[in-house]
């Protein structure tokens, strides 16, 4: 389905037959597939499972000294290359879309997975955390394709991959910074689906639910002071949601069907999750939505662990009992 970069390798099969002649006859079908914010998580799992499916990887991040990546490309002897791209810095961006298109000829895939999440109160959060969220996971998604798609549109193939959430359908109380990105990212990719279909180029979409990464060690901490008390129940809900430890893997799987053409859909969703969390949305008129927020704890306690099966209470008694400890790296 996807154009790909046939690497022509010397002599394996004819030079035990033919010793001294040297011939490149042997044809490795590697589509090349760029990936964005690989140093941990979703990312760090797709560079591995694309890799392990045999495609030729670029894994890309910020800091590539502090990834367990490159560790476990040596040790498995995976066809990934580790390169250095800010997602937020056009010059970054650039330089390593060049240096793919150099060594390969073409990038076949480009997979926007990089990203941030604040979290907080509209009134306590700082412009700068909206601000930063915005730039990495719209502007930044957005800075990606613009370097890729020329060199698409001129070849009539390829296909991009944007990671957005079920957050980007499922607005929540406290998610101000982060959900509004993921919703953008959404509106842009079916807007930019149609117009890059004429020229044989996919968009597609990837909506996870809650996935056991980095992302809220980094973040997501109780607020020492606040003046709004219900984000207790914010974060009791993730911290229960991450005690199912759904992997990173399971999203790099969808990923891998998208890109094999094992799943032809726009939209795609990824984890157990992700379903019951839209369909739960989906159930409730906007204003039944928004006056679900006043309950009281109890109540709340028990729709969460009736009807989602998420163990809050305990969080919820005790808030020190929040605590986001980054996951081990997925499994190779």
């Amino acid at each position: 389905m996807i154009s790909s970069y046939l690497l022509i390798s010397a002599s394996a099969l004819l030079n035990d037959n033919f010793p001294g002649i040297d011939l490149s006859l042997k044809i490795h079908f590697m589509p090349v597939v760029l990936i964005t914010g690989c140093s941990t998580g979703i990312g760090l799992a797709a560079a591995i499972h694309l890799a392990k499916e045999g495609h030729k990887v670029y894994a890309t991040m910020r800091q590539p000294l502090n990834s367990d990546l490159p560790a476990i490309i040596r040790e498995k002897l995976l066809p990934i290359d580790v390169l250095s791209l800010d997602v937020n810095n056009e010059e970054s961006v650039r330089k390593a879309v060049q240096q793919v298109t150099d060594q390969e000829g073409q990038i076949d895939v480009l997979v926007n997975n990089a990203g941030t999440s604040a979290f907080g109160s509209v009134e306590e959060t700082s412009l700068d955390d909206f601000r930063s969220d915005m730039e990495t996971n719209y502007f930044g998604t957005i800075r990606c394709i613009k370097a890729v798609l020329p060199a698409m549109r001129k070849r009539k193939k390829g296909l991009i991959v944007n990671i957005t959430s079920v957050a980007g359908k499922v607005f929540s109380n406290f998610h101000g910074t982060y959900a509004p990105t993921k919703a953008a990212v959404e509106a842009f990719s079916e807007c930019l689906a149609q117009e890059v279909q004429p020229f044989g180029i996919r968009v597609a979409v990837v909506e996870p639910g809650v996935i056991d990464t980095p992302i809220f060690g980094k973040a997501y901490k109780l607020p020492v002071a606040t003046e709004y008390p219900n984000i207790k129940r914010f974060l009791s809900l993730f911290a229960a949601s991450v005690d199912n430890h759904t992997s990173p893997k399971q999203v790099a799987v969808v990923i891998g069907d998208i890109i094999s053409g094992r799943s032809a859909k726009f939209r795609n969703t990824a984890g157990p999750d992700a379903e019951p969390l839209l369909a739960w949305r989906a159930s409730q008129t906007d204003e039944d939505w928004l006056a679900s927020t006043g309950v009281d704890d109890q109540t709340w306690i028990d729709g969460m662990e009736d009807g989602m099966n998420l163990h809050v209470r305990q969080y919820m008694e005790d808030p020190t009992r929040i605590n986001f400890k980054n996951p081990p790296v997925p499994a190779v």
